[in-house]
This record gives C-alpha cells, sequence and structure tokens, in this order.
C-alpha cells in the first residue's frame, strides 16, 4: 500500500462520496474511478426482481467514517467534514442550519458575502459539496453549540445531537 499526499478540499471530496460505514478512500477512488463496486458479475433473476433498492442514508451516523474524523487535523477541518455529511444524509431539510443564528452575527449562509456584512472577522468557509457557508472563527464550543442546534434541526434526538456534538 502506498501513501499519498493530497489538499484539503479534494480529501473533502472523496470523503463526501461515502456510501457505507468503513469505507476506505482506496474503495471509494476505486469505485469512482475505475467503476468498481465489487458487485456479483451475475445476478439470478430472483435476486433481481426482489431485492428492493438501497434507499439513501438519512442519518449521518451511516456516513461517517470515524477513522477520517483524525486525518481532518484541525478543529475547522471537522468542523466542516460534519457539516457536509449532515447536508448529504439531508439535503431537502438542510436550509434549516440559515435560522441558526446568534445574538447579533449569522452562523449560516448562502455567500461568504452574506456573513461577512453580518459581522466582523467570521472567516466564512464553504460546506463541502453544498451551496452553504459557516463562520469558522468561533471557538470549539460554540462549533460544538451550532453542530448541536443543526443536528436538532434536521430532527436528531438530543442524545443523537450530543453525539454528533462529540464528533468534534
Amino acid at each position: 500500500m502506498k501513501t499519498i499526499e493530497i489538499d484539503d478540499e479534494l480529501y473533502q471530496y472523496i470523503a463526501g462520496q461515502t456510501q457505507k460505514i468503513g469505507e476506505s478512500a482506496s474503495e471509494i477512488l476505486r469505485r469512482l474511478l475505475l467503476g468498481d463496486d465489487t458487485k456479483p458479475a451475475l445476478a439470478t433473476p430472483e435476486e433481481t426482481v426482489s431485492t428492493p433498492a438501497t434507499p439513501i442514508s438519512s442519518s449521518i451516523f451511516d456516513l461517517i467514517n470515524k477513522q477520517d474524523l483524525p486525518a481532518e487535523s484541525s478543529v475547522v477541518g471537522r468542523f466542516l467534514f460534519i457539516l457536509s455529511a449532515l447536508a448529504r444524509a439531508h439535503k431537502k431539510q438542510f436550509t434549516k442550519v440559515l435560522e441558526i443564528k446568534g445574538r447579533n452575527r449569522l452562523y449560516f449562509g448562502r455567500s461568504a458575502e452574506e456573513l461577512s456584512e453580518a459581522g466582523s472577522s467570521t472567516n466564512p468557509k464553504q460546506i463541502p459539496n453544498t451551496e452553504f457557508w459557516v463562520i469558522t472563527n468561533s471557538n470549539t464550543t460554540r462549533k460544538k453549540m451550532m453542530l448541536t442546534e443543526t443536528a436538532i434541526k434536521l430532527g436528531y434526538s438530543e442524545q443523537d445531537a450530543e453525539r454528533i456534538r462529540d464528533l468534534l
């Protein structure tokens, strides 16, 4: 096995293509680049007819590979990675994050300009693979609170929201 270095944006993209728990970067790249889904070559007619299509995941816990989190060396990197996974799991509902605000500032927006206009030193970053932006200059405690509120808005229980927060 060889080791390669890739930039953070490319890593976020690869991680965003995860389809099952524990899927390695090699498996993801093999699937994306070579079209190798490791499916059996031939399916019997019964399998073809009776096997329902796998639904798209609706839980972040099905998307996040816990082995990938330590690879994100910064809190901001992990924060963006978790938000990206939440956005993938809840594409239609993710606009609810726009309702999450502080007393005097926006936390989420649809552009860097929108967040910059709403406060000073916001350091907005785009949530990978989405049209949404988030402020990143807040402390880790505030980022954890933002993750918790995001999870609650997306319908997670308090307990699961805490599990998501603790991924940071």
